[in-house]
């Protein structure tokens, strides 16, 4: 099996024209803004299948009437003059994993028009096109014109029903104006019933604004409690969807997680509501940062960081019973924790926030601004301190991405100036960092080089925290005018951070493993193994989806230099986390504990180990060849007779820790079969609540494996299968 190349740039066909224009999901697909596209791919197919989602001009929204006079205005000379029928992409954001209705994640999409839209992947193999799930603006529209354009007074649940009114709509902008006059022919193809009284310029201009959206953000996944959805048909889980706009204020949408999944075509709606608004700024809203907070995992904390275009920086904590089980539109579900920086002639371009790796109820804020500039906040939530860290000039233009990694021990920036830089927090205070790890690079050299970069429009880390992935602007000029120059715009390139020095705790490693790999350093063969053991263990916490190609591609990037630097890097992780063991103890000894520990570890972590054993420590046997060993009862000479005996341990260890995750899956299914009383005679069928399926070949298995399962699983297998047998017994007798 030959190691992916996960450093090989993917070339696009479209310019990145605003911030943060690169996205990087819990599934592990990239989402890049570029032009009048959004492209989705895999990072570890750069060349391979790509999602797209192409935005198309729309037809203005008709939100009132004003008199031809009042067309050149100063509030709606903007308006007036605005020509521009080619929109772009302005803002992306993933929702969390689970969201979308085959469990992977939906993408929010703001235009340069203002619209907003949700997507969802196709669940055709050979559709690239995205599927739209709800129209969020419309969705506004409707709400709107319910309150005629107040913003309150009407339950979320009632607007959907409104029809949209849409008479006789021109494209070019100015007529979004609608303006009328006595002698208007476009009067005459509007019905005089759906005519509405004349607006002031100033009111068409708050209803426009109102209605345009700049910027987009999706919480965390928020888990619900049971006491407050009475409904069975709500989830337990949902996110917020934030939407900002030129109005200052920002508009909330919850949407549900599925309760069941499926890659059938369903015509069952996306569970959304919306939620309220908030007045965060008085100037538009251009970036927007959610942050959960679980140290006090009984009441968790949602944090809303907002940055605006005339300066000002704020902190919001939100209501969770509001934001999460109210059926009202609510215009008080935040409160307002500190405005970090008050309003000055500095736009801010673009936020980061996430949870200090050593203070759980401390926040780090990174705020990129128009200048160039950065400014680092330290905001302790549960005594609402916020204490400013440093202002650093780290650019020429405007910031353009932000991104932590690390729990915020390093944070990574780049700028329209094109410069790419990586920034280590000590205790107090940013230091840069010179040069990025290095790793084996992909031979692919097809592509432009690094010099025909132009400007860099955004960055984003990937799960593992091992890669970071920028979009970059090609200048045209630099580029092959008869090939590169006709279709390519910008490309997206990926660096590893993997062995930076953010935390140091082993010690180097076995001078053996150093003379085999001479191209690395010591100190940074001793960092990259740091921060992947500290990677491995953040998968550890069971909100995070088990997603870690990074962490899988840098070992196999490592093992191909035919050296035993990763089999000590994963025995040490193995040490330290299933054996509580900080001591060197030799690898044998380690492998054979780990064997005889199997039943004793938790679930995730045995699917943890599983995984690294079939896609790194076994990655030279393929499927059919472990299925082999298995059915030869670990007769591993039969199949392959010269195996290292370390090797074969690890064969022990993936075959072990299969079987017990099949005995503890088929356990639980037996459990919930027999804890609930009517699933003799039909599965429930209300969602949300779970029902083993393939219980006849679960039965089988636990049939044709008595000598090796647990007593336990035999007894509530017989029970089971004496419950079905005293049914059919039962139903024979009434008839």
């Amino acid at each position: 099996m030959s190691s992916p190349s996960p450093l090989q740039s993917a070339m696009l066909m479209g310019s990145p024209c605003f911030p943060n224009a690169i996205a990087w999901s819990q599934d592990n697909l990239i989402a890049v803004a570029s032009g009048n596209l959004v492209t989705i791919l895999r990072p570890d197919l750069p060349n391979g299948p790509r999602g797209l989602i192409k935005v198309l001009p729309r037809e203005p929204l008709i939100v009132g009437f004003v008199h031809r006079k009042d067309v050149v205005s100063g509030c709606l000379m903007p308006t007036s003059l605005y020509r521009d029928d080619k929109p772009v992409v302005q803002s992306i954001s993933w929702s969390p994993l689970g969201m979308a209705a085959n469990s992977g994640c939906l993408l929010a999409v703001c235009t340069s028009e203002g619209h907003v839209k949700v997507y969802r992947p196709p669940f055709c193999d050979f559709c690239a096109d995205w599927i739209e799930v709800v129209d969020i603006t419309e969705r506004l529209f409707e709400y709107l014109q319910c309150t005629e354009f107040k913003g309150v007074g009407v339950p979320s649940s009632d607007f959907s029903e409104v029809p949209s009114i849409r008479p006789c709509l021109q494209k070019n902008a100015l007529a979004q104006a609608n303006s009328i006059t006595p002698n208007d022919e476009r009067l005459e193809e509007v019905p005089e019933n759906q005519l509405s009284p004349l607006i002031s310029a100033d009111e068409y201009a708050f209803r426009s604004a109102m209605l345009y959206s700049l910027v987009v953000s999706w919480s965390p996944l928020l888990r619900v409690a049971s006491e407050f959805y009475p409904d069975p048909n709500t989830s337990a889980s949902v996110s917020l969807l934030a939407v900002g706009g030129k109005s200052g204020k920002i508009s909330f949408w919850r949407f549900y997680q599925p309760d069941c999944y499926t890659i059938e075509e369903s015509k069952t709606p996306t569970a959304v509501k919306f939620v309220g608004f908030l007045q965060a700024h008085d100037s538009w809203i251009t970036t927007m940062s959610w942050l959960l907070f679980a140290f006090d995992s009984s009441i968790p904390l949602i944090i809303l960081a907002t940055g605006s275009s005339d300066g000002s920086v704020k902190v919001w904590l939100g209501d969770n019973d509001k934001l999460l089980k109210s059926s009202e539109v609510d215009q008080t579900s935040f409160l307002l924790l500190n405005e970090v920086i008050t309003v000055n002639a500095v736009p801010v371009s673009v936020l980061s926030v996430t949870v200090h790796v050593q203070y759980p109820s401390k926040m780090l804020l990174a705020i990129g601004k128009g200048s160039g500039s950065i400014e680092i906040w330290l905001c302790d939530i549960s005594s609402r301190e916020f204490d400013k860290l440093g202002s650093y000039d780290a650019h020429y233009y405007a910031v353009t991405g932000l991104a932590w990694a690390f729990g915020g021990r390093f944070l990574c920036s780049c700028s329209q100036d094109n410069l790419l830089r990586g920034w280590i927090l000590h205790e107090r205070r940013l230091e840069e960092m010179t040069t990025f790890s290095e790793m084996p690079r992909s031979n692919d050299s097809t592509g432009p080089s690094r010099d025909a970069f132009d400007s860099c429009f955004g960055v984003a880390v990937s799960p593992g925290n091992l890669v970071v992935a920028t979009v970059h602007c090609f200048d045209v000029v630099k580029l092959n005018r008869m090939y590169e120059g006709r279709i390519l715009r910008a490309a997206i390139e990926y660096l590893w951070i993997g062995g930076l020095q953010v935390d140091v705790w082993l010690k180097s490693p076995s001078p053996c493993y150093i003379e085999e790999l001479p191209s690395f350093p010591e100190k940074e063969l001793t960092y990259w193994a740091a921060n992947i053991i500290w990677s491995l263990n953040q998968y550890q916490c069971l909100d995070k989806p088990l997603v870690f190609w990074d962490i899988i591609a840098a070992l196999l990037a490592f093992k191909d230099n035919k050296s035993k630097y990763v089999e000590y890097l994963v025995i040490k992780w193995l040490s330290l986390s299933y054996l509580g063991s900080r001591t060197n103890l030799p690898p044998e000894e380690v492998l054979s504990r780990v064997i005889s520990r199997l039943s004793d570890v938790p679930s995730r972590l045995l699917h943890l180990l599983n995984i690294m054993c079939r896609r790194v420590m076994l990655a030279h046997l393929d499927a059919d060849q472990i299925t082999t060993i298995n059915s030869k009862d670990h007769n591993l000479e039969g199949v392959c007779p010269v195996i290292e005996e370390q090797m074969s341990n690890w064969i022990k260890i993936l075959l072990g820790s299969e079987r017990e995750l099949r005995e503890r899956h088929v356990g639980f299914s037996f459990s919930a079969v027999k804890t609930t009383k009517s699933h003799l005679k039909a599965p429930p069928s209300q969602p949300g609540h779970w029902y083993p399926v393939g219980l006849a070949q679960m039965e089988q298995w636990v049939a044709l494996n008595k000598e090796q399962i647990r007593d336990q699983l035999k007894l509530i297998a017989s029970k089971v299968t004496h419950g079905k047998r005293f049914l059919r017994s039962d139903i024979k007798d009434n008839d």
